[in-house]
């Protein structure tokens, strides 16, 4: 069990939390964060986009970014939504939602822009 890394992830540190599965790898390129548009989208999942400032990042709330994107299956579309939301909100976290309609739950949710740690 040597090998299994300790994330030093603090409240009292911003720049430090981590949010959902995809925040404990390494950055995701842009081909990346396409990649997992195309996903949420081939899966016929909604998309939806939230925000918020990070030192509320760790809380059950966040901002919708217009309403979710249902149906949407252009994945230009959806990456144009979310480059509107941070160009909005420079500083803030910006994530996208894949809601999956069979099992009533997000199927998927990461941060594909951080905003600036205070």
């Amino acid at each position: 069990m040597a090998n299994i890394l300790e994330y030093k992830s603090r409240l009292s540190d911003a720049g430090s939390r981590k949010f959902e599965t995809f925040s404990y790898l390494p950055t995701l390129s842009k081909a990346q964060i396409r990649a997992q548009v195309a996903y949420i989208a081939a899966r016929g999942w909604n998309p939806a986009i939230e925000y918020t400032e990070p030192q509320h990042a760790t809380g059950a709330y966040w901002y919708m970014w217009k309403l979710p994107m249902f149906g949407e299956t252009d994945v230009d579309r959806i990456l144009a939504e979310a480059e509107a939301c941070h160009k909005a909100h420079p500083d803030d976290h910006v994530r996208l939602i894949g809601y999956d309609n069979a099992r009533q739950t997000q199927g998927a949710a990461m941060v594909i822009y951080r905003g600036k740690a205070e």
